[in-house]
């Protein structure tokens, strides 16, 4: 991966760091989720920059390489969505497709509700559009235990994590959330306790893998990762009746836990997710988990490709 080349950007008073390659006249942007950084996009930015396409991928703010702001705790998911327009104003990119990933696209959808004309389509994974507000994941609809709830809570995730050592959290989350069960911790348990420590790394994701996550968390820590996303899921959308306007493609691995989230599965496989994003096409991928880009990059390269192509 030494032809990806990483550049800091001055945005917004913060230094964001950037991994691009690719010199195509259309640019690609890839906006992580959490426990990912730009590197989870490592095989797509290749792929997508064979195929004659610029892309880019930025560490959002507070996570990776890229600078903290002083109040971490204010930080809100709308956040992402000013410095993703710096970006792309800072590189002079007139319009870009987005991909998204877990939590990456709610400011991927968001930015294309607010900036359309900067948007040539949206390609999300894992996740489907979801209006951001009060009503995301209620505590009423979960057990006490569901893992967004636990988080959300200031103090309770930090004093989890630090139990461990950075890299051991980042290995319990991967094993956690590739499978097909909702993380959900007892009355005496926190979120960390469920992974059984011999429990073996995903086949897909190797030992350099890992050390290349925990070296960009060691570096950033989680303060922010836990603000955004899971402290401001709750902050209301500006944008009250939701239409995203461009091309959009949905890639589900059949075996993502977030298929377990109170009403998703019917929300997705009904086609009601439409009425928010009318251009939606939806792929599953039979054996998929929630880290489908990394799990089956060729399918996930091919599918971002044949999407690409189609709409430039």
């Amino acid at each position: 991966m030494e032809e990806i080349q990483h550049t800091h950007l001055d945005i917004r008073g913060l230094k964001l760091h950037v991994a691009e390659i690719g010199k195509g006249p259309v640019v690609v942007v890839f906006l992580h989720g959490f426990p990912e950084i730009w590197y989870s996009w490592r095989y797509q930015m290749i792929a997508v920059a064979n195929a004659g396409f610029r892309a880019i991928a930025p560490d959002f703010r507070g996570y990776g390489l890229s600078q903290e702001p002083p109040e971490p705790e204010k930080a809100s998911l709308m956040d992402l969505v000013h410095d993703l327009l710096s970006i792309l104003d800072s590189l002079a990119i007139p319009k870009a497709f987005l991909i998204g990933k877990d939590f990456g696209v709610f400011p991927a959808y968001q930015f294309a509700l607010h900036h359309p004309e900067r948007v040539s389509g949206v390609i999300t994974l894992g996740v489907p559009f979801m209006v951001p507000g009060p009503d995301t994941f209620p505590h009423h609809l979960y057990p006490e235990g569901f893992y967004i709830l636990r988080w959300r809570e200031p103090g309770r995730a930090e004093a989890d994590f630090g139990r461990f050592d950075v890299k051991t959290v980042v290995r319990n989350i991967y094993i956690l959330f590739s499978g097909s069960e909702v993380p959900v911790a007892g009355k005496d348990q926190e979120i960390m306790d469920l992974v059984d420590p011999s429990t073996p790394l995903p086949n897909w994701f190797t030992d350099e893998d890992l050390t290349a996550y925990a070296t960009l968390y060691e570096n950033s820590g989680f303060r922010l990762p836990l603000q955004v996303p899971y402290r401001s899921l709750r902050e209301a959308s500006s944008i009250t009746d939701p239409k995203v306007q461009v091309p959009a493609l949905l890639v589900m691995g059949e075996k993502d836990y977030v298929f377990k989230f109170v009403g998703m599965e019917e929300y997705i496989k009904s086609g009601k997710v439409k009425e928010y994003v009318p251009e939606l096409e939806i792929v599953y991928l039979p054996e998929g988990s929630h880290f489908v880009q990394e799990q089956f990059p060729d399918q996930v390269n091919q599918l971002i490709i044949t999407f690409l192509n189609k709409n430039i």
